[in-house]
């Protein structure tokens, strides 16, 4: 009798020139996690809000993560730089862990490990200027899992350059936050209707590869 498929994603992929960076993605995976602006201090107008509303996410996310890593499904986090390109990623968590700000709680549960991806970005997309189409190729992703903040901002544009690159596009209901809960439902509906993204639950979401559409 054949062995059951499990959520295992990294055994069907490969990447064309995944050799050529060197070893620095080493994880062969057609489906990644993308968290997005989850390292965060919210010291902006509504932030107090925001912080507020991410509250509900955070331990769904935190078991997504660990069921992520127990099926090496890579974990991408894609974040601003709010230190006017003076700081790097590890400056920016330092920051959200020690500093007092309104978003320690939620950096602090989801702080990246050692094993997972980053990306900076200048703009809303997480593609835009960024080595993450790079990255995703060498990884031989094809799907994507979005979540993060916030839903009708950074998570939208993300998806919007997702969805014309042809990938695979999940969209995490209970693992993103918007200021407002009308925003966040709004940018919801039109990743659905728009971009065709599956809408689902973090203890939901499928681990496995979509057929993705031809790009």
């Amino acid at each position: 009798m054949g062995a059951r498929r499990s959520e295992h994603a990294s055994e069907v992929a490969s990447p064309r020139g995944a050799e050529s960076l060197h070893g620095n993605a080493p994880d062969r995976s057609r489906v990644a996690l993308v968290l997005i602006d989850v390292i965060n201090d919210m010291e902006f107008p509504g932030g107090d809000k925001l912080a507020t509303r991410a509250r509900s996410m955070v331990d769904k996310l935190v078991a997504l993560r660990a069921r992520a890593r127990r099926a090496r499904v890579p974990l991408i986090y894609a974040n601003d730089n709010f230190g006017r390109w003076r700081s790097d990623f590890s400056a920016q968590v330092e920051h959200c862990l020690n500093d007092g700000v309104r978003g320690q709680a939620l950096a602090r549960a989801l702080q990246p490990g050692p094993t997972d991806y980053f990306v900076l970005k200048p703009k809303h997309s997480a593609f835009y200027q960024t080595c993450l189409e790079v990255l995703l190729e060498h990884l031989g992703a094809d799907t994507l899992i979005l979540g993060g903040l916030t839903t009708d901002s950074c998570v939208t544009f993300t998806a919007d350059d997702a969805f014309l690159r042809g990938y695979a596009l999940r969209v995490l209901t209970d693992g993103s936050a918007a200021i407002e809960a009308r925003a966040h439902r709004g940018a919801l509906e039109h990743m659905q209707r728009t971009l065709h993204a599956e809408l689902v639950t973090c203890a939901d979401v499928s681990l496995k590869s979509a057929k993705a559409r031809t790009r």
